[in-house]
């Protein structure tokens, strides 16, 4: 039998995938002998067992009921004791942190019994005992019986208004002990049955919540945006309550060993007296900063610091940390590897290993290519004019411009439209997540850096501002007050995550240093901090990697960027894109063309346009490679719409122009069902005589040119869309007479594009024509599922995520187990025929962090994407090699 239940002293941090995160940690806090609460946690087998099966596994009742009597026998009190109860708290705590998106519930044991033991031994603090009841029969209501939470905050807040005050601290017992009835007959009235007052029956229909809360939407969709798988369930711990809210010597906070938004070091954190965890989270009441505490309890503060130093020492990262002073005593409830914004986590990397805590194999391995892209994001133009109207936290940096909604609703509805807007609310709770997602910044009235806005923003790395209190939000009407300033639903704000100003109006943006580092406008000695740590990290992972990094580049212009951002040539060069605009019209001609001469006109016009285009780019990638992929569009691209062209010439008649008339009976004659599978890539070459050879010659000419200039030139050229040996053998013999005619001491490899299946499948025999293979996963992708993506990612794929099909869009992240194999296949083939075969990848795929490592796996020579994606590829194939060694090393 599996063992369902390890109590705190019997786990430790390694133990992630079996307690989650929130389980190992408690435990590796009490193997520390840090002051945490006696409790024990339910393992993630078992919610597995209970989310598969419907019902919990045979024996954890048993293991629940051993430990619960272990733990009751070390407090001397038992769960829910009348004159003295031992109450508890049931939290979830999956192996990744998943802030606010599943359930917990405090205080079970109470009922209308033990509330009156509470009471006694607070000392005859009957507020507390009744404060504490009401907030269980809340969370219960909510998180267990499913009531809606909004009817319970009405009633709290009707309360207030009774007292004629906008603050929890100013009711009393008696109006607790009035709450905790309505609350009971709201649970009648909402859940069919009472509030249950057995405590052990409290307590498991808790944990089965918290399993249930796995599959929540919200715990759904925020694991599809963090991109957690969806198998692995989440534990439960119940802990032992201490309480923060038993008056003004008590109190709760989060606290950071740096600074989560910046990296900086020095005390960061939020406290809140006489409350509970979740006041905190919640934002409903505005903290103090975590150094007021030096203030209110100087021991405690002495305390909290030692185990904060010793924590980060222990970790060796960055400690988000949750506590509660119970009448002047620290209990730690929580720690964890802190989420950070991605500056955070270059310049702590960085810290870290200037402090020796690790070396900068890890220092590159802490950090990933998302978070440099979002580094190199444009932030506000400090010289453009602003109206700032109030400031807040600045809990999440970036700069965020958009139309204000006041609902999760209203963004998404605006994303639908394609509108960029700011989500403003007084402050943010988990049901909130689809439009935090939306959105493209979040701003709130109430809530410090650790409030539920703040740390779910900071994951995502979007833009927020927290507890802007000069912000009068009034959701339900739709409007914010500023002073005598009126904002409305639709009102363009700008929020700068960064210092938390919030303007009224579009504040213009610009180039993030980061950018102007890749760039080369600002030296790594200038003096800014993360460009510094950037350029290390970079430098490291620059020397670690094996993959090299190219770009997709089809203008002088974007090579030269890719060359400034460090790329190592050009892995993808698409020359249809070059017979766009005014040269469509020469395309066209040579498609029409009925006559060998017709044809040799159209391709001695287009010959001299190709051969400056190459020539642009073999300079900017002087003595670096150019892979020049042949033309390959389906022809509709390059003809006129079917159904337009019918239109004009039937309308015009018998005045419809010659012209029209042999266009319209070319487009009939060419028309195709699905052009992307038909007449494109090397069939196009083979089918329309002496196109191929046009562009070969104004290549090799290009490249003569430049030999002759003194340059370096080292073009490539790839067959597109081979499917067979023969196709390859037929355009190669073509383009080697070319080469052969051209002379001048131009050499190239010759080489072919492997995006259809049967090419990955016999690419033992292609490679015996093909000095290179270069994947091109786009179209691989496409043909391996066999849908097209321009008509399914609108279609069905969003359907296709929810269903869990897909946990990540397959031309997002490379297919491992189909497309991957493919891959696999044809590198393992293709390296048996040709042993000094050159393979690459050049469809988006070569900019995606987590495919870069599956390239590197397989033992790809270089990854080719986007300019701006080149620094996250050198980055990540950094990583995956650092990544490599160490687990080579263990």
């Amino acid at each position: 039998m599996p063992k369902f239940v390890y109590d705190f002293t019997e786990g430790n941090k390694d133990l992630k995938d079996l307690l989650g995160g929130k389980g190992a940690n408690l435990s590796e806090m009490t193997n520390l002998g840090l002051p945490v609460p006696p409790g024990f946690t339910i393992t993630t087998e078992a919610c597995r067992h209970y989310l598969a099966e419907g019902k919990t596994p045979d024996g954890l009742t048993a293991e629940i009921t051993a430990k619960l009597t272990a733990l009751e026998d070390s407090m001397g009190k038992q769960l829910g004791q009348a004159d003295d109860p031992l109450l508890v708290s049931v939290r979830s705590g999956a192996k990744f942190s998943m802030p606010g998106m599943m359930d917990t519930v405090l205080n079970i044991g109470l009922n209308d019994d033990s509330v009156l033991g509470l009471a006694k031994q607070a000392g005859g603090n009957d507020r507390f005992a009744w404060d504490s009841y009401r907030r269980l029969i809340q969370m219960f209501g909510k998180t267990v019986l499913g009531v809606d939470g909004e009817l319970f905050e009405e009633a709290l807040e009707e309360a207030k208004h009774a007292k004629d005050t906008t603050d929890d601290l100013d009711l009393d017992a008696d109006d607790f002990r009035r709450l905790v009835e309505t609350f009971k007959d709201i649970v009648r009235e909402q859940a069919g049955r009472e509030f249950p007052g057995d405590p052990r029956e409290q307590m498991d229909l808790a944990i089965k919540a918290v399993f249930d809360s796995w599959n929540a939407d919200r715990a759904v969709l925020y694991r599809r945006q963090e991109r957690i798988p969806a198998d692995l369930g989440t534990a439960v711990n119940v802990c032992s309550m201490v309480f923060g809210n038993l008056g003004m010597d008590s109190g709760t906070g989060v606290a950071f060993t740096r600074d989560p938004a910046s990296g900086h070091q020095g005390v960061y954190g939020d406290y809140l007296q006489n409350a509970q965890g979740e006041d905190v989270v919640a934002g409903i009441r505005n903290t103090v900063p975590l150094a007021d505490l030096e203030r209110i309890n100087a021991d405690v503060y002495r305390q909290l610091l030692a185990i904060m130093e010793k924590l980060e020492n222990h970790y060796l990262d960055l400690c988000d940390i949750e506590f509660t002073v119970e009448r002047g005593k620290l209990w730690m409830l929580q720690t964890r590897v802190g989420k950070r914004t991605a500056a955070a986590a270059f310049r702590i990397a960085c810290q870290l290993s200037d402090q020796g805590l690790i070396d900068l194999d890890e220092a590159v391995h802490r950090v990933n290519g998302d978070q440099l892209a979002q580094l190199m994001f444009p932030r506000f133009d400090a010289k453009a004019p602003k109206n700032q109207i109030a400031k807040g936290m600045n809990a999440s940096p970036g700069a965020a411009v958009g139309k204000v909604v006041f609902s999760s609703e209203a963004a998404v509805e605006a994303a639908a439209r394609g509108e960029k807007t700011i989500l403003v609310r007084r402050e943010t709770n988990p049901d909130d997540l689809t439009g935090m997602i939306a959105a493209q910044g979040i701003l709130t009235s109430r809530g410090g850096k650790t409030s539920h806005a703040a740390v779910v923003a900071r994951g995502m790395g979007k833009t927020c501002v927290c507890g802007a209190e000069e912000l009068d939000v009034d959701v339900k009407n739709k409007v914010i007050r500023v002073g005598e300033t009126v904002i409305r639903e639709g009102d363009v704000l700008s929020i700068d995550g960064t210092s938390g100003a919030v303007y009224l109006g579009e504040v213009p943006v610009s180039d993030s240093p980061v950018v102007q580092y890749f760039e080369g406008a600002l030296a790594p000695g200038d003096g800014d901090e993360l460009v510094q740590s950037v350029h290390r990290i970079m430098t490291h992972a620059d020397a670690a990697r094996r993959l090299a990094v190219r770009a997709n580049a089809d203008t002088p212009e974007d090579a030269a960027r890719a060359r400034r951002f460090g790329a190592q040539g050009i892995g993808l060069c698409r020359t249809e894109h070059m017979f766009l605009g005014e040269r469509r019209q020469l395309v066209e001609d040579l498609i029409l063309a009925t006559s060998d001469a017709e044809r040799v006109t159209a391709l001695d016009a287009l010959a001299p346009l190709q051969r400056a285009d190459f020539h642009g780019i073999l300079k900017e990638m002087d003595g670096l490679p150019v892979t020049i992929r042949l033309i390959d569009p389906p022809l509709h691209e390059f003809l006129p719409d079917l159904t337009e062209l019918s239109v004009k010439v039937a309308l015009a008649g018998a005045d419809a122009s010659e012209k029209d008339r042999r266009l319209l009976e070319a487009v009939h004659r060419l028309h195709e069902q699905n052009p992307m599978l038909g007449l494109r890539g090397v069939r196009l070459g083979l089918v329309i005589p002496g196109l191929f050879a046009m562009q070969v010659r104004a290549i090799a000419e290009a490249a003569a040119d430049r030999l002759a200039e003194g340059g370096s030139p080292r073009p490539e050229i790839m067959i597109p869309l081979v499917g067979s040996i023969q196709e390859l053998e037929h355009a190669r013999e073509e383009a080697e007479g070319v080469l052969a005619e051209v002379g001048g001491g131009v050499e190239a490899l010759i080489g072919t594009m492997i995006e259809l299946p049967r090419a990955a499948l016999t690419a033992g025999q292609i490679a015996e024509g093909a000095e290179f293979f270069s994947f091109g996963t786009n179209d691989l992708t496409q043909t391996t599922w066999g849908f097209s993506r321009d008509d399914v990612e609108a279609s069905f794929f969003s359907r296709y995520l929810d269903l869990g099909i897909f946990g990540v869009s397959p031309f997002e992240t490379l297919d491992r187990d189909g497309v991957g194999r493919l891959v696999r296949i044809a590198v393992e083939e293709g390296r048996k025929t040709r042993p000094g075969i050159k393979l690459g990848v050049c469809g988006e795929h070569g900019g995606d962090p987590e495919s870069v490592h599956f390239f590197h796996e397989v033992g790809l020579d270089y990854v080719s994407c986007s300019p701006f994606r080149v620094p996250v590829a050198r980055l990540e194939a950094g990583r995956a090699s650092v990544e490599t060694a160490g687990s080579d090393s263990r």
